[in-house]
C-alpha cells in the first residue's frame, strides 16, 4: 500500500492567526474539521498535532484560509458569511474577533470540553452539542466519514466599516450577559445579586474598554469581574441581602442549590467553571488564581460534597446537565446594553466629581492652614512656680489717739482759704 507523506502545517501561532483573520472561533473551525473545540485549542497551542485524515482536512482548511479569495459581492449586497451554516462574526475594534453578530442559543455552557485532544467528538465523550453545531456537521458518524471542509472564503466587494466601541460593547453584552446572570445565580442563589453582579462587571468593562477590547478573551475578563463581585463577602452587611430569597419551586433544584451554597466560595467557583461553563482545568486554575493541582483538589472535594448529599449527581455529565437545568429554571433577565453603558458613565462622572470635590477641599484646608499658621517659632509659656522667702504683705493696723486727733482736726478745717496758704504766726 502506498503511503502518502503527511501534508505540512504552519506553526501553531500562524494557525491561530489564520483562523482569527477569517473571523472564525475555535468552535466554528472545529465543526468544519469534525473535532472538538479543545482539540483545535491543543493544535493552536502546539501541545498536539493532528494525524491522519484530520491532518489532511486541517491542512487544506488552513491553505484555503491563507489563499486570498476573489472579490465577490453577495446577491443582496451584504457581506457573505465565511462558512456555510455559521453566523458571521464581528471583530472588536482593536482586538481579535471574538463576538458573534447573532448570539447562540442561551445555555449555561458556552464551550465544551473534550476528554482527549486528539479524539474526535463522538457520542461517548460526554460533549454537549454547541450552538454552532447543526445536523449537517455529522459529529460522531464513524471513522470513515470525511470531515467537512470549509468552502473558499468569499471576500466582500468592499470592506465593512469596523465596529464602534458602542456596537462592540453591545455585541459582547448580548452574547455574554444572559449566560453570566445564570452562572452568577448558581454562585449566589440570589436573583437580584446575580443581575447586579453582571451589570457591575459590564460597567467596569465599559470604563476600561480600551483594555478589554484588545484582551484575548473579553468574555473571560467580564466573567472574572462578575464572579469576584458576586462572591464578595461584604454583601452580607447590606440590608437588602440580609434575608434569603424564595428558593426554587422544584424540590430537586432546591436541594442542588443548597448543596452549592454550602460549598466554600473557591470550591463553588471552581465547580461552576469546570462542570458548568465547561472550561478546562488550566483555564479554571488561571481564572481562580490558583495552581492546577489546587484547582483539581478543589474540584474533587466539591464533587465529593455534591455526591455525598446527592448520589445521583456523582457522574460529571449528569452534574453538568443538572447545573444547566437549575440555571435555566429561573427567569433571569439582564438589563439593556444602553442602560448599562449609561449607568457606567454616570458612576464614572459621580466618582470623578467626588474626587475633584475632595481635591478642592484638601487644597482649601491646606491654604487655610498656611494662612493662619505662625511664621516663626513661638516658645510655649512655662507653667508658674511658687516663689519662696518673700514676706507676706501686711495690712495697716488701727490708728493711734494722736492720728485720730489729727484726722479730726483736718476734717474741721476749711478746705480752701488763706489759712491753708499762709501760715499762722506762732
Amino acid at each position: 500500500m502506498t503511503q502518502h507523506p503527511a501534508p505540512p502545517l504552519p506553526p501553531p501561532k500562524e494557525r491561530r492567526r489564520l483562523r482569527e483573520a477569517a473571523a472564525l472561533t475555535q468552535a466554528q473551525l472545529a465543526s468544519q474539521v469534525g473535532v472538538s473545540r479543545e482539540t483545535v485549542r491543543a493544535w493552536e497551542s502546539g501541545r498536539t498535532s493532528p494525524r491522519g485524515r484530520r491532518r489532511d482536512a486541517y491542512a487544506r482548511l488552513l491553505a484555503q484560509l491563507a489563499e486570498p479569495a476573489p472579490s465577490e459581492a453577495a446577491a443582496d449586497g451584504a457581506p457573505a458569511p465565511v462558512a456555510a451554516g455559521l453566523p458571521a462574526t464581528a471583530p472588536v475594534t482593536g482586538g481579535p474577533p471574538v463576538l458573534a453578530a447573532s448570539p447562540p442559543v442561551l445555555t449555561l455552557s458556552q464551550g465544551t470540553r473534550g476528554e482527549d485532544p486528539d479524539r474526535g467528538d463522538g457520542p461517548g465523550n460526554g460533549r454537549e452539542t454547541g450552538p454552532g453545531d447543526g445536523p449537517e456537521t455529522g459529529r460522531g458518524s464513524g471513522p470513515e466519514r470525511e470531515p467537512a471542509l470549509l468552502p473558499a472564503v468569499a471576500a466582500p466587494a468592499r470592506t465593512p466599516a469596523p465596529l464602534t466601541p458602542d456596537q462592540a460593547f453591545d455585541a459582547l453584552y448580548a452574547f455574554c450577559a444572559p449566560a453570566l446572570v445564570r452562572q452568577a445565580y448558581l454562585l449566589t442563589g440570589r436573583r437580584e445579586l446575580a443581575r447586579e453582579s453582571v451589570e457591575r462587571a459590564f460597567q467596569l468593562a465599559w470604563q476600561r474598554w480600551p483594555e478589554v477590547a484588545v484582551d484575548r478573551d473579553p468574555a473571560g475578563w467580564v466573567r472574572a469581574a462578575a464572579y469576584e463581585y458576586a462572591l464578595s463577602p461584604w454583601h452580607c452587611f447590606r440590608p437588602r441581602y440580609r434575608h434569603p430569597e424564595p428558593p426554587p419551586a422544584n424540590a430537586s433544584d432546591r436541594a442542588l442549590l443548597d448543596v452549592l451554597l454550602a460549598l466554600p466560595p473557591p470550591y463553588r467557583r471552581t465547580l461552576v467553571l469546570y462542570d458548568g461553563v465547561g472550561l478546562g482545568l488550566p483555564e479554571t486554575a488561571a481564572e481562580t488564581e490558583a495552581s492546577t493541582p489546587a484547582a483539581a483538589n478543589r474540584l474533587l472535594h466539591a464533587r465529593e460534597a455534591v455526591a455525598e448529599r446527592l448520589p445521583e449527581l456523582s457522574d460529571p455529565a449528569v452534574l453538568h446537565q443538572r447545573l444547566a437545568e437549575l440555571a435555566s429554571a429561573e427567569r433571569l433577565r439582564a438589563a439593556r446594553p444602553p442602560a448599562v453603558r449609561g449607568g457606567s458613565e454616570r458612576r464614572a462622572r459621580f466618582w470623578t466629581r467626588a474626587a475633584i470635590a475632595f481635591t478642592v477641599t484638601l487644597i482649601g484646608a491646606t491654604a487655610l492652614t498656611l494662612r493662619t499658621a505662625p511664621t516663626r517659632y513661638e516658645p510655649p509659656v512655662p507653667p508658674g512656680e511658687t516663689v519662696r522667702g518673700v514676706p507676706p504683705r501686711a495690712a495697716p493696723g488701727p490708728l493711734s489717739e494722736r492720728e485720730l486727733e489729727l484726722r479730726a482736726k483736718l476734717r474741721e478745717e476749711t478746705v480752701t482759704g488763706p489759712q491753708r496758704l499762709v501760715p499762722e504766726p506762732g
